[in-house]
């Protein structure tokens, strides 16, 4: 008889250890990374909603901090423990931070050694990019640009040219971390599928008219669609893998003037092979887009 119950407090005991296993496992922490431009916003199609001067700049910074609301709903949704935004535009002072969903901390101010990826690292689960466009010289992008729409044509990486979302990614994956959903114009949700793959999420919540005019959602049909979104994308996470390159990485940037060129050649490391064009080699993913960082602001 005791040997029976003993028998039975250690099933008991086994039962409750089991239990407490799956319970600890299904508060496994979800930590995001969300990182915040302006152009890809439903609504925003002019220099008059991106720039602090614009006339319709303080309606447009409210319709970005509600997109970004409604990423923080969908990722609370999905279970995250902790969430980071990166206002990512300009001066990347633009999010309204008294109206910003308080379980999220937020990033602002610039300049930050990783800019639009400012604080991610191997700690983070997933990245989602907000309110993104398409890169520079593409047909049907709203205010399409590469970092700077005054200094830069194109960028290429190991010859494949790059959207703000690529290199952004590129970032991420050095950390062995995926972009598990774009929001912004219909053709950046396009380019970046073809970049990241097909299991990336997308919720396109405008298409372009030309570079300063689209078809849009409404604010809150946006801000519906990326909830949606986000939930689906964080999880299944699992199914997406980090962007990467095989190093080194060979850095082709194409500027707008010549002049600008003759300013980064002076760089050591940078090559002049153009006479708008320079490129650098090197082996560091992170210390490569540092150094690209700082021939665009050498070019400005």
């Amino acid at each position: 008889m005791r040997k029976r119950s003993l028998l039975i407090v250690f099933i008991f005991s086994l039962a409750i250890f089991f239990c407490q296993s799956d319970y600890s496992y299904s508060q496994k922490k979800l930590k995001v990374f969300i990182s915040v431009d302006m152009e890809g916003i439903a609504g925003i199609v002019h220099g008059d909603h991106t720039s602090s001067s614009g006339k319709d700049y303080n309606r447009a910074r409210g319709w970005m901090t509600e997109e970004v609301n409604a990423a923080i709903r969908g990722a609370l949704e999905a279970g995250a423990t902790e969430i980071v935004v990166n206002d990512s535009h300009g001066s990347m002072r633009n999010i309204i931070a008294s109206e910003l969903n308080p379980a999220a901390y937020l990033i602002t101010g610039s300049p930050k050694p990783l800019a639009m990826m400012q604080s991610i690292d191997k700690s983070f689960d997933a990245v989602i990019l907000i309110g993104y466009h398409a890169r520079a010289g593409t047909k049907d992008g709203v205010l399409d640009h590469t970092i700077s729409g005054g200094s830069i044509y194109s960028i290429k990486v190991n010859g494949r040219e790059m959207s703000e979302a690529d290199l952004n990614a590129l970032i991420a994956g050095w950390y062995d971390v995926p972009v598990v959903l774009i929001a912004g114009d219909s053709t950046i949700c396009e380019q970046t599928k073809k970049s990241l793959g097909e299991e990336l999420e997308v919720a396109p919540v405008k298409e372009a008219v030309g570079r300063y005019a689209a078809k849009s959602l409404t604010p809150q049909k946006a801000q519906e669609l990326i909830q949606k979104k986000t939930k689906i994308a964080l999880e299944k996470r699992n199914k997406i893998k980090p962007f990467k390159m095989k190093p080194p990485y060979r850095f082709d940037v194409n500027f707008l003037r010549s002049s600008m060129a003759d300013g980064a050649e002076l760089i050591p490391q940078v090559e002049r092979t153009g006479g708008r064009n320079v490129s650098f080699v090197i082996d560091d993913y992170i210390k490569g887009f540092k150094l690209l960082r700082a021939l665009i602001y050498l070019a400005r």
